[in-house]
């Protein structure tokens, strides 16, 4: 049975897997992120192709923009020297092996439509709701990259035109209202103080607080769910998706806030579509990284 190797690339540590067809993970290792970046990741992959010599290729999620045909990333500015990098010619030189790479984002929605909780759905959105909002598109199969590899930006959608200053330099993406960071900000707006510790409330604690009662936490969770929900309606005008998947560190706290995004989407539905939470954590990016030279190399 064919073996790869899934290369998930973060800012602060890398996570490889070597993974069979079927996506079970035989190898697992994680190891921190060391700049100047690709000399590191040629050394770690030909160290772990030494242990394990019969993979057949190597599958590599990262964070930026990826030209996935030549395997450049074409943008990346918070790992210094990473733009620009020609990392598929440089590791098929290296290793012999058939190279295939892709924003991490992408290779979790590829996961999460191959092998996790949108698996026989044919057009998959998979949203990461985390510090700032990912997203993945998968239609029928294959990974939606776009002409400069930024298909699936769902966060740099301008959802209130004129709004906060996004990251990227244009006002009102989507993910200033649409992630950790948003729920964040939304707390210190409305100064919510958790009781328990008499100082502002956490991220993580904000919609516990709110299933409590806690009138500032709600009025937090509406806004939150309240633009969630049209940014997931705004996809499905354009992409008629017929899944949504929703992972991220954020819906960790999914138990106190799924049944309210569900009935703020209902009625802003255009067509019916399926809304799940991710079935991978961590493992998403590796995962899908894999899934990426396996179908390269049939």
């Amino acid at each position: 049975m064919k073996k790869v190797l899934g290369v998930d690339i973060g800012g602060t540590k890398i996570r490889m897997g070597v993974v069979n067809e079927q996506g079970e993970v035989l190898v697992d290792k994680t190891i921190p992120t060391v700049l100047p970046l690709y000399p590191y990741l040629e050394e770690q992959v030909l160290a772990m192709k030494n242990d394990v010599p019969d993979i057949a290729g190597i599958g590599i999620g990262t964070r930026g923009m990826v030209d996935a045909a030549t395997g450049v990333i074409t943008f990346e500015t918070e790992m210094p020297g990473w733009q620009g990098t020609p990392v598929k010619a440089l590791l098929e030189a290296a290793t012999g092996l058939p190279v295939e790479i892709n924003n991490d984002a992408n290779c979790a929605a590829l996961a999460e439509a191959r092998l996790g909780a949108a698996a026989g759905y044919k057009q998959v959105v998979c949203l990461t709701v985390g510090t700032k909002l990912g997203g993945g598109i998968v239609l029928d199969g294959k990974v939606m990259n776009g002409t400069n590899g930024g298909g699936g930006e769902v966060g740099h959608l301008i959802l209130y035109p004129n709004g906060i200053v996004c990251g990227c330099g244009r006002p009102g993406c989507s993910e200033e209202y649409v992630s950790g960071t948003a729920i964040k900000r939304l707390i210190q707006e409305g100064n919510v103080i958790n009781a328990e510790t008499n100082e502002l409330a956490k991220p993580h604690d904000v919609f516990r607080l709110a299933a409590n009662g806690h009138t500032g936490a709600i009025a937090v969770r509406e806004r939150f769910l309240s633009d969630f929900a049209i940014v997931i309606s705004s996809l499905q005008a354009v992409l008629d998706m017929d899944c949504v998947v929703i992972g991220g560190g954020v819906s960790d706290s999914a138990e106190y806030w799924w049944e309210e995004l569900l009935a703020k989407v209902e009625p802003l539905k255009l067509k019916p579509v399926q809304v799940t939470r991710a079935t991978f954590g961590n493992e998403a990016g590796m995962l899908g990284a894999a899934m990426l030279v396996i179908d390269s190399t049939k």
